[in-house]
This record gives C-alpha cells, structure tokens and sequence, in this order.
C-alpha cells in the first residue's frame, strides 16, 4: 500500500513539474509578448495622434531613423499624411493617419482581450497545480502545518 501511495505520489508530482508548470511558463511567455506589442501598438497611436496635431502633413516631416546598433541618419519626409503598419505575417498596409487610429483601436482591442483570456488561463492553471499538491498533501496524510506566504491574503 504504501509502494503504491509513494508511486502515485510521483507521478503526480511528474505532471505537475514535466505538464503544468510548462503549460504555466508557455502562457505566461504568450501574455508578455502580447503585453510589449500592446505597448508599441498605444506608441504609435500617441505618435499618430501627436503628427496630426502638428501639422506636419503640409509641412513635411524632418527625423532621424535608426539604421541599427544606434547608428542613426537624418531623413526628411515630403508626405506625413500616410503611414505603413506592420498588421501581421509579415505584411505592411497603408494607412492615412485616421485609419490607422481606427486600426489600432481595433487591434489594442483585440490584443487586450487575448491578454485577459491568456491571464484567465494562467489563473486555472496555477488552481490545477494548488489542486494537485493539496491532493498529495491528502494523499500523504500531511498536516498543513507550515503557512505558505502566497496563501496569505492581500488585504
């Protein structure tokens, strides 16, 4: 009997560390790099915003561009009135500055409720994980003697 507890006990605590705790770290990866294109995609709706208010359409745009490893040059733009973003796959679309606004209402939109699913994921997962341990705990009638700091409550 005791065999087969000691058995059990291991490959739960196989599922947890080879299963769980992967699928915990692959979300977790997945939210943050949603998280840093939510960040450039608000960038460049305050850029956008920001090249309408001044007036630069008529005017002409004078930047400088990075070229790579911090090696920038200066560029002048004759036509600020259109801008290319990247929308996927590889693949740039022309936008006038309006539309692109709406673009990336759009988009912020939709990378934000994959986050929020994304984080409803991690949550159930890391409940998955308290689950089995507490089952191992049951299952090898230990006491909950020791006070875990992440079962304290926040308020």
């Amino acid at each position: 009997m005791e065999d087969n507890v000691s058995t059990k006990v291991t490959q739960y605590e196989k599922f947890v560390n080879e299963v769980l705790r992967k699928d915990l770290q692959k979300v977790l990866e997945r939210r943050d790099d949603i998280y840093k294109q939510l960040a450039d995609y608000l960038q460049l709706k305050t850029t956008v915003e920001k090249l309408q208010d001044a007036d630069v359409i008529k005017e002409g745009l004078k930047t400088k561009i990075d070229l790579g490893c911090n090696f920038y040059v200066q560029a002048n733009i004759p036509d600020a009135s259109r801008i290319y973003i990247l929308v996927g796959f590889g693949f740039f679309v022309e936008f006038t500055l309006p539309e692109a606004l709406k673009f990336i209402d759009k988009k912020v939109q939709q990378l934000t409720s994959q986050s929020e699913k994304l984080s409803k994921d991690s949550a159930q997962i890391k409940a998955n994980i308290k689950l089995v341990y507490e089952g191992l705990r049951e299952l090898q009638n230990l006491q909950k003697d020791v006070v875990d700091e992440r079962d304290r409550p926040v308020w």
